[in-house]
């Protein structure tokens, strides 16, 4: 077999790459990107006119600012670099099929048996090197025979020469060839990137990483200050001492680490699992155009695809239906659901409603089911037969909005969600039906709330009571047949509000003469009643 080989991909300005890939004019201006460290700004990458003035990742944005008035921040954006690094470990699939991501601003991929496809381990490297330039990524790259080396050198190597290995006759013909072939070739008008690359032989490790700091074993800090207080400072400083007496006084995984660099410790590399898909597909003999044809290709795809959401754990909340014409053009419908699902019985009606919407055209050669989004779906035990009878009415609601959804589409479906807040304006919050809360999920108030709530409307009383006995409204006198209250409610001092500056409020449940039941409140504010008002009505 041959000798095992690894490339680690280092982008050291990686923040800082992205943010000028959206805004090309910050290469040109002292930038920094910020992150906050402690709740303490600290700048993690910088711009080459940064670099001019002094300006070094670590350093405090304070303090930045003092040295450089003009500089231009952007903030660290973790969620948008951890997106763009799967893109480009994805986009790395084409040198190796074994790549893994390598912290936050790292690759590393097994080039095993690879290499020898692009030329050399060399030109492989300067093929990436320049296609991660004109992607905008600046990067070091470091080949060796395990993936601490690798990452040794990519990370730490700051030799001025670049490391390359000079090959065997049979490569060093080839690469001859090649040289008088490009220069027979027109030069390019823009000049090719720097070189980054530095490529360990298989017998040349020790040689390599001797002269690298012990920090490039990928140390803990704590391990790295032990050293550093020992005086051992390199990597050959700690390679030939006894593995006891270092493990002892430095710790396990310098030793661990060490072994690894050198290749007497196995460390495998393993890929990012791909994420999971789930679709099905029929193909037709004969092109199909009725309703009832497309409903029994769709009875043949749902079981399959419902049997890999349940082999996966996983429910569909949205899924699409393609269908594929003879003109090869193609028309889809897609569903949400309310809640996630793996039953073909609640998935089949909702597509047969909107199978309407489908043209066959001249007919369909081939359906498709995709259930692009799931979420993690598990089995509920019900503690006894009133969570039984409780989680059967949140099915029922699940499918109510299910069916509404396939009809309205389930983005135009919003339900109240009970807020954290005793305050009635705030106690509730519109969100989407979908995702929100069942009914039972409301918290219990200790009195019973109007079914409209409005902005308050002041009365009249013409009775001095509590509530008052008679009172005009809306232009209208109303007598008080029956109440019950009070019921006070405080402002939450955290919030000011101004509907609630005068004070806490008396709230009374009030049935009138011609059946009419409002929801009064006065606000005492002092000693004085500061007004009535209606806040509300009951069913």
């Amino acid at each position: 077999m041959p000798a095992r080989r690894i490339l680690s991909v280092w982008f050291p300005r990686f923040a800082l790459d992205i943010a000028v890939r959206r805004e090309p004019a910050l290469a040109r201006l002292p930038t920094a990107i910020v992150a906050d460290r402690h709740g303490r700004g600290v700048l993690v990458a910088g711009t080459q006119a940064a670099d001019a003035v002094g300006l070094a990742p670590g350093l405090g944005l304070t303090d930045a600012r003092a040295i450089c008035p003009d500089l231009v921040t952007r903030p660290a954006d973790p969620a948008r670099q951890a997106e763009v690094l799967t893109a480009l470990r994805r986009w790395m699939g084409r040198v190796s099929p074994w790549v893994a991501e390598d912290g936050d601003d790292g690759l590393i991929a097994d080039l095993t048996g690879t290499a020898r496809l692009f030329g050399s381990e060399l030109e492989l490297a300067e093929d990436m090197e320049a296609r991660l330039a004109q992607l905008g990524f600046g990067a070091r790259l470091g080949i060796a025979g395990t993936p601490g080396a690798a990452v040794a050198v990519a990370r730490f190597d700051r030799r001025t020469a670049p490391m390359a290995p000079a090959g065997n006759a049979i490569d060093q013909e080839a690469r001859a060839t090649r040289s008088r072939a490009a220069k027979s070739r027109p030069r390019p008008a823009a000049p090719l990137p720097s070189r980054q690359i530095r490529i360990v032989p298989p017998d040349g490790l020790r040689a390599a990483l001797g002269p690298l700091p012990v920090a490039a074993l990928r140390l803990p800090e704590e391990a790295t200050a032990i050293l550093d207080r020992l005086g051992l400072r390199r990597i050959e400083d700690i390679a030939g001492m006894p593995r006891a007496a270092l493990a002892r006084r430095a710790g396990s995984d310098v030793v661990r680490r060490l072994d690894q660099a050198f290749g007497a410790e196995p460390e495998p590399i393993s890929p990012a699992a791909p994420p999971p898909h789930f679709a099905t597909r029929l193909n037709f003999p004969e092109p199909i155009g009725k309703e009832e044809d497309i409903l029994a290709g769709i009875d043949r795809l749902l079981p399959p695809l419902c049997a890999k959401l349940q082999a996966a754990g996983r429910g569909v909340r949205r899924i699409r239906l393609t269908a594929t014409r003879t003109d090869h053009a193609t028309a889809e419908i897609e569903l949400g659901l309310a809640r996630p699902t793996q039953a073909p019985e609640r998935i089949h009606p909702l597509l047969a409603l909107r199978l309407p919407e489908i043209d066959p055209g001249f007919g369909i050669d081939r359906l498709r089911l995709h259930a692009h989004v799931t979420e993690p779906l598990s089995a509920h035990q019900h503690s006894g037969h009133a969570d039984a009878g409780a989680a059967g009415e949140g099915t029922e609601m699940a499918g109510l909005l299910d069916r509404l959804g396939a009809r309205l589409g389930v983005d135009a479906l919003h339900r109240l969600h009970p807020a954290d807040s005793h305050i009635p304006e705030r106690a509730a919050t519109v969100m989407a039906a979908a995702f929100s809360a069942p009914a039972e999920a409301w918290p219990m108030r200790s009195g019973a709330r109007p079914l409209r709530v409005f902005a308050p409307e002041r009365i009249t009383p013409i009775a001095a009571t509590a509530p008052p006995a008679a009172f005009r409204w809306r232009r209208r006198d109303h007598q008080t047949a029956s109440a019950a209250g009070p019921e006070r409610l405080a402002p939450e001092w955290w919030l000011d509000d101004p509907a609630w500056r005068s004070g806490p409020r008396d709230y009374w449940r009030v049935e009138t003469a011609d059946g009419a039941r409002l929801w009064l409140f006065e606000v005492r504010g002092s000693a004085q009643s500061g007004g009535w008002f209606v806040h509300g009505t009951f069913a």
